[in-house]
């Protein structure tokens, strides 16, 4: 009972008794000593992460590759980045191979006919206004000095609207507004737009082989100085006096018979022409005339000595007052007179046979102001097309109106009616109906009656 009540209120504990020598299974533990704390810096390194559970150890951790990159990893486990990376190499290489050829070859076009068109025009580029300076604006105000009407000289003679494309443009001769030529270069920057290109051409005859050209478009005055140089400009005046420019409208073509069916697909001035072959042209190349009269006064032997020089590398020479596309209305019967010269690049860079067609067609202009004034039965002729074409659109035009106004009048009854019905009370909406029944089949019998 005395040990009961010491052991309950926290009397002394009795030691604890020694383990008997016959028990083994405490008898690794019976001489162990005394546990001591360990110390954090001599026995706890660098934790090893080297599975999802793994945790400090304590224990010392091996060195192992994952501490160097060039040890974890070899070449061969960037395979695919490196053929990735291979392949953005060569396609910068080649864009910038053909972009740097397109730029060449545009060059070497320009450097052949500037002189050309330097002689001709009194500007060759894209220049524009030339901008205030400072002292400008200081002076004279920011309103005056834009009002300047001083021209800044173009830095460049070509401009380049895309890796394959290039323009220039020329302005600032007698008889011409302004001069309008393109180059159309070959996608060396894209090779396999050009294998799709020429594949596809090999299965529709829509679609040509993509060919390097050269395209100008020459646009008359044609009598219209006032309408098309601002009075401020210098040397309107002079313009302003000498109206003469005008000159008689007309189709009339020297084209190649390779592109000739394709051209006239696509052209409509040059489909309301007739083709005659003459010997004094190549027998590669056609006339495409409204009247032999006009053949027998632009064929002269100048444009066939160039025509013959030039070779099967000029495409076409067209001379137009109509539109190129199907007018389908009136107003685009108005006729506009323009001249159009295209020819394919030589691939050898020589143009000394290309220059002298393009030296006759900037100054074509000049013969026509001259001497297109034909007689008045050459001119019947010609007038006769574009009539008929006015006509056929008037008539077009009318049928047109026609069915919108029967249209009108259609909704205006069935209106009427639904007025009519509205007002009605049932009774009379029956006996309305019914006599609307009866007039149709009334219709219905005289239709049957008039075809028996």
């Amino acid at each position: 009972m005395a040990a009961f009540l010491n052991n309950l209120f926290g009397g002394s504990k009795p030691s604890a008794s020694p383990i008997p020598a016959g028990d083994s299974d405490f008898a690794d533990f019976a001489g162990a000593p005394d546990p001591e704390p360990a110390s954090l810096t001599s026995t706890i390194s660098t934790p090893s992460f080297t599975g999802l559970a793994s945790f400090p150890t304590g224990r010392a951790v091996p060195y192992t590759k994952w501490y160097n990159i060039h040890e974890r990893y070899s070449l061969s486990d960037f395979k695919q980045e490196g053929v990735i990376l291979s392949l953005i190499v060569v396609i910068v290489i080649i864009h910038m191979f053909g972009t740097s050829t397109n730029r060449k070859k545009a060059k070497q076009w320009v450097a052949a006919h500037a002189p050309v068109l330097q002689k001709e025009f009194a500007l060759v580029g894209f220049g524009g206004r030339k901008p205030p300076t400072a002292e400008e604006v200081e002076n004279a105000g920011l309103a005056k000095s834009m009002a300047n009407d001083t021209l800044e000289l173009p830095v460049d003679l070509l401009k380049e609207k895309s890796p394959q494309e290039f323009t220039t443009y020329a302005t600032g001769r007698q008889n011409v507004a302004f001069l309008d030529v393109n180059l159309t270069l070959m996608k060396r920057y894209s090779p396999l737009s050009m294998i799709a290109e020429y594949g596809m051409s090999l299965f529709f005859e829509s679609m040509p082989a993509p060919v390097e050209q050269m395209e100008a478009i020459l646009y008359p005055f044609d009598g219209r100085e006032a309408l098309t140089v601002p009075g401020q400009a210098p040397g309107a005046h002079e313009l302003r006096k000498d109206t003469k420019s005008g000159f008689d409208g007309f189709v009339w073509a020297i084209v190649n018979k390779e592109t000739m069916k394709q051209l006239r697909d696509d052209r409509y001035d040059v489909s309301i022409t007739t083709t005659k072959d003459t010997p004094k042209l190549p027998v590669w190349a056609t006339v495409m005339s409204e009247s032999a009269e006009i053949t027998d006064f632009l064929l002269t032997p100048e444009l066939i000595k160039a025509v013959e020089e030039a070779g099967e590398l000029l495409n076409h020479l067209i001379i137009t007052d109509q539109p190129i596309d199907q007018p389908l209305k009136i107003e685009e019967t108005i006729p506009k007179k323009r001249i159009y010269l295209s020819m394919r690049i030589p691939s050898s860079g020589n143009y000394s046979k290309t220059l002298p067609i393009f030296e006759y067609f900037v100054r074509l202009t000049d013969t026509l102001v001259s001497n297109a004034h034909f007689r008045p039965e050459v001119l019947r002729k010609v007038r006769t097309t574009r009539e008929d074409t006015v006509r056929k659109l008037q008539k077009a035009d009318e049928e047109e109106k026609a069915e919108e106004r029967g249209l009108e009048r259609e909704k205006a009854k069935k209106l009427k009616r639904d007025l009519e019905l509205k007002a009605l009370d049932a009774k009379g909406q029956k006996k309305y109906l019914e006599k609307e029944k009866e007039k149709e089949m009334r219709k219905s019998q005289k239709k049957m009656t008039s075809k028996g």
